[in-house]
């Protein structure tokens, strides 16, 4: 995610999906509990307590938006979600806390709501017994918000709006269970007056004009996380391309910009046969990019259709190998991040050191830019990153009021050096064996660094825990195998030390 821009540091099946819902409701602290009023739950994870809800398994979400013609002003909107119960439910929670809600209805019936710090608490006429069906409909605004609020959701652009719901924001949009631990399939429906384009995740499946207002309709053929949702409204133009197997590639620009931003749009579908040769098939059905006119200082790989500011590919002092690169990056998260997804936000740096990984390979690949060099200079920082923000597999909480704060260079750099020093401890053929094992295991899934471990076991036949434990959870950087010469620098004492 959130891939900054800083060129001086270039940087389930079902039953599976349910045992793992069923487990964080026997963990989680915070449970639903019969008569209880109404409360802030979570599904306890470590970095967002309250981020999540347990008790149910969501199957599939249906997204409607009309946009009314200006980013100021909010969005209409009515979202289903039909989910699996995990636990006998008096109430069920929805992540929501940037809207006014003005009816809901679980299967059909109207149900009683109240809102709980940000979450949404629907009470239905009758508790719903575990393992049933069920079906909530809210209808309810979608808030764009403040040009200075930089956690997320909705992100104005200058002709319209996009959305950035990584980490933590999704639930700005619309209701939903706000962890990428449950996944599921969307339907995104998009209605917006003449002379706007709507896109979203997933394929086009209809396009209803009535009057002066059109209705895109797409849909997901992969099961996604909240948190990868896009949705771009603007005056915008979409092109079209084929990939590697007749993959549809599709992108989003300012019309005004088409022909500035074609000689980079042509770039990306050689770059996916470059990664299908790293990694394997290109795990979903169709890719792009979302160029916006927008200022949120990260680009972010939101399933199928990746966010960009356009000033990263008009500003001449990016390096064009530098832009490449970050291409590579939100390309190479659709298979790691977007794919195989963190079963928690503690699982982080398995997308971005991934990522970065792919990232830098290309850069040495293409443009002669050494990964070693790039790798013994965050060796250098890598003790101060781990004083600063944690180990790459045990970030520190995000700051009050800042959660994109836990997207630090320990899970970028840091965690890309742990898989430079797993290569060169396993070597290079079983290291990328494992690669490729890792995403084709846990396609459309989520896993978590113990995952990672074992089958890193797996595939090299070794034991691995010691080595693993130093590089992801120690304070100290474990010295570099094959390069006992690299030195980190220690990280500066504080007035208080």
């Amino acid at each position: 995610m959130l891939t900054p821009r800083t060129p001086a540091s270039p940087a389930r099946t079902k039953a599976a999906r349910r045992l793992w819902a069923t487990a964080l409701l026997a963990s989680a602290v915070c449970l639903v509990a019969a008569s209880a009023p109404a409360t802030p739950l979570g599904v306890g994870d470590r970095l967002f307590p309250y981020l999540g809800n347990p008790g149910y398994d969501v199957a599939s979400y249906d997204l409607s938006f009309t946009y009314p013609g200006t980013n100021s002003k909010p969005l209409q909107a009515v979202t289903t979600i039909d989910a699996w119960t995990t636990a006998s439910l008096d109430h069920v929670n929805l992540d929501f806390a940037h809207g006014k809600v003005e009816s809901v209805e679980v299967d059909g019936e109207a149900a009683a709501f109240s809102s709980a710090g940000e979450d949404l608490v629907v009470t239905p006429e009758e508790s719903l017994p575990e393992g049933s069906w069920t079906r909530v409909t809210v209808r309810h605004t979608s808030d764009p918000v403040s040009a200075e609020d930089r956690d997320g959701g909705w992100v104005r652009t200058a002709d319209g709006l996009a959305m950035a719901n990584q980490a933590d924001a999704a639930h700005l949009v619309f209701p939903c269970n706000d962890h990428p631990s449950d996944k599921a399939m969307f339907t995104i429906r998009v209605t917006a007056p003449e002379g706007y384009t709507a896109v979203a995740n997933g394929l086009p499946t209809g396009v209803d004009r009535a009057g002066r207002a059109t209705t895109w309709t797409y849909r997901t053929q992969h099961p996604m996380a909240t948190e990868l949702t896009q949705v771009s409204i603007g005056r915008s133009t979409v092109l079209r391309r084929s990939g590697p197997h007749g993959l549809p590639v599709r992108d989003v620009v300012p019309t005004k910009d088409r022909e500035r931003l074609e000689p980079w749009l042509a770039k990306t579908p050689d770059q996916i046969v470059w990664m299908e040769e790293k990694v394997g098939p290109y795990p979903f059905e169709a890719y792009g990019l979302l160029m916006a006119e927008a200022d949120t200082g990260f680009e972010l790989e939101t399933q199928t259709l990746s966010l960009f500011e356009r000033d990263l590919f008009t500003e001449p002092a990016y390096p064009k190998w530098y832009v490449e690169s970050i291409m590579v990056h939100e390309l190479a998260h659709q298979w790691f991040g977007d794919s195989v997804s963190p079963r928690t936000w503690s699982d982080l740096w398995l997308n971005e050191g991934h990522a970065t990984w792919y990232e830098a390979l290309y850069a040495e690949e293409k443009a002669n830019r050494p990964m070693e060099d790039r790798m013994k200079a965050a060796y250098g920082a890598s003790d101060r990153w781990r004083a600063a923000g944690g180990p790459p597999a045990a970030p520190k909480a995000p700051k009050p009021g800042q959660k994109i704060s836990i997207f630090r260079p320990n899970v970028y750099d840091g965690a890309a050096l742990a898989l430079y020093a797993l290569r060169q401890e396993i070597g290079r053929p079983a290291f990328e064996r494992l690669q490729k094992a890792w995403v084709s295991r846990h396609r459309d899934g989520v896993a978590t660094t113990a995952d990672f471990v074992e089958l890193a076991e797996e595939v090299s036949g070794r034991e691995l825990g010691g080595f693993f434990e130093g590089w992801l959870y120690g304070e100290k950087t474990p010295p570099m195998p094959g390069h006992p010469d690299w030195k980190s620098a220690a990280p500066a004492q504080t007035a208080a030390e």
